[in-house]
């Protein structure tokens, strides 16, 4: 379906032709209308499907036909970088009406609380928000709900996995009874539906998520000891020179820390990133990793949600995952959007039964593949002794990895602030890369 079908505000049509959307998504083709009809909704659908714009087009073309004073919509997300990403999509779609909006996540320093306290009290129309930082805002007593008409909730599985739920009910006790819920999320837990009864009332569904990778991801496994990953990175790195963009996610930020010295030692344009940093030291890994100034990011899982960076070549899971849903995140940033892109996941003997739960999950069997002859012999694929054998040699442990004997060594086994209403600009939206393309394409960016 075309956007200009939906009956959207003009002036929201045009922002959406200056950046080149024309098609709908699915999830924004069966989200759009529910939410312009006032119902409560959950959505599920996995990354890089176009969530974000399935709930913020509806919501800015009800401010575009009514505006208002006072806060209109409340977005909670889990995360600092998913809330920014959310900020900078609504400043792009919103740039020819007079809406506003102001994220709200911590981190900052005296002068943002107050902006963000500002922002609360007087009447920014969207706030976007994470949990954490709301409550601390709404116990000063100056934060305004009175006028508030819709309540999004998006990742609300990575908020519940997080621990948010206590805040979100806080903060729901906070709003008026009578408003539009809406609630987006990758899964359907039990969890997640329990929340739902509580929150909204007779809602339409849609449920897109068998969570399954995208089908322009080629996703590859390769069984290796942990005394291997290192070595493999940078075979994997050099066979492909031309990649500028990867992502390599580990398990911890230990680890994050130890591979990003390894690869700067080698050489490699790479920075590190992880919940350790500051929020400035973050948001300036992620402007050089966009701008493709920087070609190697590693990271923690803070950044398999909640990003949208476009035509990353390759991403690389240094460690398999824990949650099954979170290796389909994880590989979702790469081949967004309909693109093609390269997933390679490293094995060990003792996460093999747990990559085998990530199997049943995407309903495929992957070819297993050894390392590189250089590095040495990798270990076989069994499932049955690996999860009750937890011994890891390498990085995160000590000891033996699981195999028989002691594992081969290889060679080297060692957001910008939004506009306020008085200061809108005029002209033309901002292109980026991707609204510069040419010929149409779709509004599945997250």
């Amino acid at each position: 379906m075309k956007f200009t079908e939906f009956g959207l505000n003009e002036r929201l049509l045009e922002a959406i032709g200056y950046m080149n959307y024309e098609e709908a998504t699915p999830i924004q083709d069966q989200a759009i209308p529910q939410i312009l009809d006032q119902k409560d909704l959950i959505g599920c659908a996995q990354t890089g499907t176009g969530k974000t714009a399935a709930f913020t087009l509806p919501i800015l073309h009800k401010i575009a036909e009514k505006p208002d004073q006072g806060i209109n919509t409340l977005i909670l997300c889990p995360t600092r970088e998913l809330a920014i990403q959310i900020d900078q999509l609504i400043q792009g779609l919103a740039y020819f009406t007079d809406a506003t909006c102001y994220a709200v996540y911590g981190g900052g320093t005296g002068p943002e609380w107050e902006r963000e306290r500002r922002a609360l009290s007087q009447g920014s129309d969207i706030i976007i928000a994470t949990p954490g930082r709301l409550k601390s805002h709404i116990a000063n007593g100056y934060v305004d709900f009175s006028k508030l008409e819709h309540l999004i909730l998006d990742e609300a599985d990575r908020m519940l996995d997080i621990g948010f739920y206590d805040d979100i009910i806080q903060i729901i006790g906070k709003l008026p009874k009578k408003r539009q819920s809406l609630m987006f999320s990758a899964t359907m837990a039990p969890k997640i539906r329990k929340l739902a009864k509580e929150i909204l009332h007779d809602p339409a569904e849609i449920n897109l998520a068998m969570s399954k990778p995208a089908e322009g991801v080629t996703q590859e496994v390769f069984l290796a000891f942990e005394e291997q990953k290192d070595p493999l990175v940078r075979h994997i790195l050099d066979k492909h020179p031309d990649y500028d963009s990867i992502l390599i996610f580990c398990s911890t930020k230990r680890k994050v820390s130890q591979l990003s010295r390894f690869l700067e030692r080698k050489k490699y344009n790479v920075q590190a990133m992880s919940s350790d940093y500051e929020q400035e030291e973050r948001q300036k890994v992620l402007l050089s990793f966009k701008a493709r100034k920087t070609r190697i990011v590693v990271a923690t899982d803070v950044l398999s949600r909640g990003i949208d960076i476009k035509d990353i070549n390759l991403v690389i899971n240094y460690d398999v995952p824990g949650d099954a849903e979170d290796y389909v995140h994880r590989i979702g940033r790469t081949a967004r959007a309909a693109t093609k892109g390269l997933a390679i996941t490293f094995v060990s003997p003792d996460e093999m039964y747990k990559f085998a739960r990530i199997e049943e999950l995407i309903e495929r069997q992957l070819e297993k593949q050894a390392p590189p002859e250089e590095l040495g012999k990798g270990p076989r694929w069994d499932t049955g002794r690996s999860k009750g054998r937890r011994r890891s040699g390498g990085r995160g442990g000590s000891g033996r990895s699981g195999g028989k004997g002691k594992p081969p060594r290889g060679k080297s086994g060692k957001g910008r602030p939004p506009r306020s209403k008085n200061s809108r600009r005029k002209g033309k939206p901002p292109q980026g890369k991707d609204s510069a393309q040419k010929g149409p394409r779709n509004a599945s960016g997250q």
